[in-house]
C-alpha cells in the first residue's frame, strides 16, 4: 500500500468499493427476468411492447427446438459440446427470457446457461445466430476451462464467437468496418468491433481498457477456429460444410 493510500483511508475505501463493483458487474442488468426484477409496465402493455411474455416464450422455445433439430451449425456445436463432456439439455441449458432491447442473447457462466432474448430474437434465424454464438462461449467454458471474470479470457471467447459465427462481409459493411479492397482486414475489424461492444456490455468497462485487452489476445484467439473449423460466411454453404466436416474432428 502506498503512502497516499495510507493517508487517505476514505479514498482507499472508495477505490476498493469501485473495484468490487467492477468485479460484480456481469451484465445481469441486461437480463431483468434473470435477476427477478422484470415487471411489465402499463405504458408498454398499452403500446403492445410488453404483456405478451407467455406467447413470446412459446414462440422462442419453438424456434430453439427447431434450430437444435435442424440447424447444421447448432448441431455442430451440440456435437462438439457432447464430445467434450458437456452435453446440452435444452430444458436445462437454454432459457428464453425477457431481456434489455440492446441484447439478443447471452451466456451465463454461473449457471452454464444460454439466454435467448425472446423479446428481441423473434425469428428463427436470429435464434440460430444466438445459439451458435453463445455455444462458442459454452464450449470455451467446458473445453478450455475459461474464467469469464478474467478479462483476457472473456475477450478471447468474444473474439472467437464473433469470428466464427457473426462477421460476414455484410456484417462488416453494416458496422462500417468493410472495404472492397481490404476484405480480410474488414473481417478482422468486424470481429474486433463486435468483441469490443460485447466485452463492454458484459463488464461495463471503458472503451480504452477493452480495446487494450482485445488487441493483446487477438492474434491467438482469431486464429483459433475450434470447434467449427471454418469461418461462417453469410449466404454460403459454410454451415453445411462445417456439419459434414465435424466428424473429422470427432464431433458426431
Amino acid at each position: 500500500m502506498s503512502e497516499e493510500d495510507k493517508s487517505n483511508p476514505t479514498q482507499n475505501a472508495s477505490k476498493s468499493n469501485k473495484a468490487e463493483q467492477k468485479e460484480e458487474s456481469w451484465g445481469y442488468d441486461l437480463y431483468p427476468e434473470r435477476r427477478g426484477t422484470f415487471t411489465p409496465k402499463l405504458s408498454n402493455i398499452l403500446i403492445g411492447k410488453e404483456g405478451k411474455e407467455g406467447i413470446e416464450k412459446f414462440k422462442c422455445e419453438k424456434n430453439v427446438y427447431e434450430c437444435v433439430k435442424n440447424s447444421p451449425i447448432v448441431k455442430v456445436m451440440m456435437a462438439a459440446l457432447k464430445s467434450s463432456g458437456c452435453p446440452v439439455d435444452i430444458r436445462r441449458h437454454i432459457s428464453c427470457e425477457v431481456c434489455d432491447y440492446s441484447v439478443s442473447g447471452g451466456y451465463d457462466p454461473e449457471l452454464n446457461q444460454i439466454v435467448v432474448c425472446q423479446n428481441v430474437s423473434t425469428r428463427k434465424g436470429m435464434v440460430q445466430g444466438v445459439l451458435a454464438h453463445e455455444m462458442i462461449h459454452m464450449f470455451d467454458y467446458c473445453r478450455n476451462d475459461l474464467n469469464f471474470k478474467n478479462m483476457e479470457h472473456l475477450a478471447c471467447s468474444e473474439i472467437r464467437a464473433a469470428n466464427l459465427t457473426h462477421c460476414s462481409f455484410v456484417s462488416a459493411w453494416s458496422q462500417g468496418d468493410a472495404s472492397w479492397t481490404k476484405i480480410k482486414q474488414a473481417h478482422q475489424d468486424c470481429v474486433k468491433t463486435k468483441a469490443l461492444y460485447s466485452v463492454m456490455a458484459v463488464r461495463q468497462i471503458g472503451k480504452a481498457e477493452a480495446v487494450d485487452v482485445i488487441e493483446k489476445v487477438f492474434p491467438k484467439c482469431y486464429a483459433d477456429l475450434e470447434p467449427i473449423g471454418r469461418r461462417i460466411r453469410r449466404n454460403s454453404d459454410d454451415m453445411l460444410r462445417a456439419f459434414k466436416e465435424a466428424a473429422y474432428y470427432g464431433y458426431e
